[in-house]
């Protein structure tokens, strides 16, 4: 007999959602470097497929939770890389604008160097152990991996330099997206054994928790982005095909709830915790602006995915290597919002890193900083 998992799955399949970072003029290499950058500053990303630069190509998972197969990476780096996307990922083009080369997923073989960041994310995960639990790294055990690496730069740099780098640091986080999918597409009892708001606030504390061991361990600028609107996303549209390919509405509460949660967590933390500095991007009015209007920024198609299979190709098969093999290629991703069933194409993260890094949007900023402030602010440390 079929698990729930696999019963769902043959029909749409969980986001593995976030975060890697990008060389200036690099169209094929993910290790070189501008030659004209600043002193470089460490860049550290958490989360989920939105962020992942590759870190499932290494863990016992399913190719449900990897993208390390053709189409995916075929716009801009010719081949798989493990992105979620046709190309680069928001913090690929985030650290271009800071003069910072890619920063290479922390599994990744024979890397070692840590002084520049590490990534991460891992595509599926979220801010709960119990999330896609066995499949991901959950955010916990990345806070593990970073802790690791902490050690690694006290080692390397002495007490005193560390403290420097890792206070000049900034984190970049994306999670939360699967914790509020995954009750929809598998069985879930600890969903089932609370409220909404209960379990946004499990959500909530976690990724509470993580931040402060990071600022404890000498972090002081985060950067976050928000929930998108999940229920709008292909892969979740069809999961009831009475509504007529409507969004779904519940899943799209919780991240509402999510989102309101989070902004008040950074406001209360940014008063509590001194020298605390953060960004916090609207992903989810700046996603939702694009698929409702996608001719005003450029793209003919705000609904359905560039890959996959079914209505708006929603049913999670790109690339043919996942449960359901036949899948359906559009002939320029460039077109499109979406790139598969729940990930964004490389235009779509180029338009919004270029918002989250100004400041500029069709929505207000939800913080005082966007993340130039924040990078500029480390580089202005570095000139005194």
């Amino acid at each position: 007999m079929a698990t729930p998992r696999f019963v769902s799955l043959l029909f749409f399949l969980h986001v593995p959602l976030l975060f890697s970072s990008f060389c200036f003029g690099s169209q094929h290499s993910e290790t070189s470097h501008d030659s004209h950058h600043h002193h470089e500053v460490a860049f550290f990303i958490f989360g989920d497929s939105f962020l992942d630069a590759g870190n499932n190509n290494y863990i016992n998972t399913s190719t449900l939770d990897q993208a390390n197969f053709r189409p995916y990476g075929d716009t801009y780096f010719k081949f798989p890389t493990g992105r979620f996307s046709d190309g680069r990922l928001m913090s690929d083009f985030i650290a271009e604008y800071a003069h910072l080369p890619f920063i290479p997923p922390f599994l990744r073989p024979g890397f070692r160097q840590y002084s520049g960041g590490a990534n991460f994310a891992s595509s599926g995960a979220g801010a709960l152990v119990e999330t896609f639990q066995g499949s991901v790294i959950d955010l916990k055990t990345q806070l593990r991996n970073y802790k690791k690496v902490e050690t690694w730069v006290r080692h390397k740099l002495g007490n005193a330099e560390a403290k420097m780098t890792l206070s000049r640091a900034v984190y970049l986080f994306s999670i939360g997206t699967n914790d509020y999918m995954s009750p929809f597409l598998i069985d879930s009892p600890i969903f089932k054994s609370h409220s909404h708001s209960e379990y946004v606030g499990m959500v909530i504390g976690n990724l509470t928790t993580i931040i402060q061991e990071i600022y404890a361990g000498g972090g002081r600028k985060f950067g976050f982005i928000n929930l998108p609107i999940l229920g709008c996303l292909p892969g979740l549209r069809i999961i009831k095909p009475e509504d007529n390919g409507s969004c779904l509405g519940e899943v799209s509460s919780l991240a509402r709830l999510h989102n309101q949660a989070l902004l008040k967590l950074l406001q209360k933390i940014g008063i509590q915790l001194k020298g605390f500095k953060y960004s916090l991007y609207d992903f989810n009015h700046n996603l939702r602006q694009r698929t409702r209007h996608p001719p005003k920024y450029g793209f003919k198609e705000g609904k359905s995915a560039c890959c996959g299979t079914g209505q708006f190709r929603g049913v999670f098969s790109c690339g043919g290597k996942r449960i359901v093999k036949e899948f359906e290629l559009c002939e320029n991703p460039n077109e499109y919002v979406f790139s598969d069933s729940f990930h964004l194409t490389e235009k779509v993260y180029n338009q919004l890193a270029h918002e989250m890094w100004s400041g500029e949007g069709d929505s207000k900023p939800l913080g005082l900083y966007n993340l130039k402030d924040l990078f500029r602010y480390i580089y202005s440390l570095y000139a005194e």
